[in-house]
C-alpha cells in the first residue's frame, strides 16, 4: 500500500492577509497621484527638470535600487523557508532584509545631507519639491516596512509561524515588495528619465 502525504494547505491568492492588499492598493494610489503630478509638472518645465536632475547622485540612487531588490530577494527566501517549516531560517532571511533596508536608509540620509549642504532643499525649485516630497514619503514607507518585517521576524523566532500557518510572513513580504516596487518606479522617474 502506498503511503500518503498530508495535503499542503492551499495557497492564498493573493498571498497574505486581504487587509494588507487594501492598504497596498491605497498606498499605490497615493504614489500614483505623485507620479502623475510629477509627469505633468515635468511637461511644463522640461528644461528646469533636466538641469535639476543633473544635481542628483545617480550612483546612490542606483545603489539603493540594488539594495532594495536584494532585500526583496531575502524576503522571498524567508517566505520559502517558512513554507517548509524552517522558522529559524525564515528569521535569518528577514533580518538580512531588514539589514538591507537599513543600508538603504543610510545611503538615502547621506544623499539628503549632501543635498542640504548644497542648498537643494524643498523650496529650491519645483523639481526639488517633487524630489523631497516623493523620496521622503518613500523613505517613511521603508521605515514602516522594516518595523513590519521586524515584528514578523520576532514572531517567527518565537515559533509563531509554521508550514501550515504563515499568513503573517506573506503579509509582511507583500508590503515589503510594494515598497521595493515603488522605488523601482521612483528611481528612473526622478533620477534617469530625461
Amino acid at each position: 500500500m502506498k503511503a500518503t502525504t498530508p495535503a499542503s494547505p492551499p495557497r492564498r491568492s493573493p498571498p497574505g492577509d486581504l487587509a494588507i492588499w487594501v492598504f497596498i492598493c491605497a498606498e499605490l494610489l497615493a504614489f500614483g497621484v505623485f507620479f502623475v503630478a510629477y509627469a505633468f509638472a515635468r511637461v511644463g518645465h522640461v528644461e528646469l527638470f533636466n538641469e535639476s536632475q543633473l544635481l542628483l547622485d545617480r550612483f546612490s540612487g542606483a545603489l539603493n535600487t540594488l539594495v532594495l531588490i536584494t532585500s526583496s530577494y531575502f524576503v522571498v527566501r524567508a517566505v520559502a523557508a517558512i513554507r517548509k517549516g524552517e522558522a529559524t531560517l525564515c528569521t535569518r532571511w528577514l533580518l538580512a532584509a531588514i539589514g538591507m533596508g537599513s543600508l538603504f536608509l543610510v545611503i538615502k540620509v547621506t544623499e539628503y545631507g549632501h543635498k542640504l549642504e548644497q542648498g537643494l532643499d524643498l523650496g529650491y525649485n519645483l523639481f526639488f519639491m517633487f524630489y523631497w516630497t516623493m523620496t521622503v514619503f518613500h523613505f517613511m514607507h521603508v521605515i514602516l516596512g522594516m518595523v513590519i518585517l521586524a515584528a514578523v521576524a520576532l514572531k517567527a523566532h518565537r515559533g509563531g509561524y509554521s508550514a501550515q500557518e504563515h499568513t503573517g510572513v506573506e503579509t509582511g513580504a507583500s508590503y515589503w515588495h510594494m515598497v521595493d516596487l515603488v522605488w523601482i518606479i521612483l528611481f528612473p522617474l526622478i533620477y534617469v528619465i530625461r
